[in-house]
Order: C-alpha cells, then structure tokens, then sequence
C-alpha cells in the first residue's frame, strides 16, 4: 500500500466553539481511535490537521497507510470515515484508526478491470458495479488495486464478489455483490439476430 505523511497537533480545546474557529481557519478537527496508553488500554486522541496537507489525502481513489505526526509522536493509521458538510462539501471532521502488523484491518481497496472482455468484442458495454472492495487483512498484504480480469466475460454475465479470490484477503463485502457485467446493447442486439 502507498504511504502518506500527515503532521497532526493534539487538540487541547475541545467542544463546539472550539470546533468551530478552527474549521474557519481551514483547520480539521481529528480523532485517532485504538492509540495505546502507557498502561496499554486505547484510548481516543484529539487533533487537528490543516486542510492543504489533506487534500491529497482524501480526494484521491487510492488507498492510503497514513504516518502521522502527533506533536512528535510517530502513529500509522487508516482513514475510517470522512464527515463532509452536508451542501457545500466542505470537510467537516476526520476519523483515524490506529493499525498494526499484528491486527487485521477492514478497509475498501479500488477495482481496477483488466484485459477486452469477449462480450465487449461482440457489441456489449462493460458496465462497473462498483469502485471498490472492503477486504479483511493485516496492513501489510492488502494491494493498492485489486486487479480482476475480464477477458472471459460474455454478454449477460457478471463477476461477483464471491467468484474473487486473492491470496492473504478474506472480503468483507457481500459474496453476492456484483463487481462488474456485460451488459447487451442494440448493436449487439442486431448482430445476434441476423446470425
């Protein structure tokens, strides 16, 4: 997986007006969630991150191991969820999670459809269910894409979830999602047809 560095300070003043003069200084609030204490319990951790050193970050369709920075501090973590403002999309919060070689992750990892399939030859469209696939694996063995090849596919066909396999993921996502199919189109259509 590619990596991201993201320098974050630990949020002292915590509350609604707090909150707010700092989204209006384009500044995130943030929590790390599963970040262990000395006594080795989780705990949550409060911080803020300015929106320019972000922006990489979270419009992008990659998936990212993120080295975070906490007032000198040194965490890896995933994003979990991203809350955005409900009309002008504006970033409203960030949510982190702590990962570790030695627990296993559940996050959505990009499909990437390889090869021209047989039932795109013979007129079909190739139409994407969707973008990506929540996996269940440590950190360390999830890919960057998920390549899936679609060469053998015909018209009326699809491949579903439960069809993948990939060595070291176990899927979180349904088995009977529909990744990708072939849908007929009118040329297609005509050309069955007259055969």
């Amino acid at each position: 997986m590619k990596e991201f560095s993201l320098n974050g300070t630990v949020r002292t003043e915590l509350g609604k007006k707090a909150t707010r003069e700092l989204r209006k200084q384009d500044i995130i609030p943030c929590n790390i969630y599963g970040v262990e204490t000395e006594n080795g319990a989780p705990k949550a951790v409060a911080f803020t991150v300015a929106m320019a050193d972000v922006r990489n970050l979270i419009y992008t369709p990659n998936v990212y191991i993120v080295n975070l920075n906490l007032s000198g501090k040194e965490v890896k973590a995933i994003i979990k969820e991203i809350q955005f403002h409900p009309t002008t999309d504006k970033v409203l919060h960030i949510d982190f999670y702590q990962i570790t070689e030695d627990k296993d992750i559940v996050i959505g990892v990009p499909v990437k459809l390889n090869g021209l399939a047989e039932g795109v030859r013979a007129g079909g469209r190739l139409n994407l269910s969707i973008r990506s696939i929540k996996v269940k694996a440590k950190y360390t063995a999830i890919p960057d894409v998920l390549d899936i090849d679609v060469t053998p596919l015909q018209i009326g066909k699809s491949i579903k979830v439960g069809s993948l396999s990939f060595e070291g993921l176990a899927f979180a996502t349904s088995p009977e999602v529909v990744v990708c199919s072939i849908k007929a189109t009118r040329k297609s259509i005509q050309a069955a047809q007259q055969q």
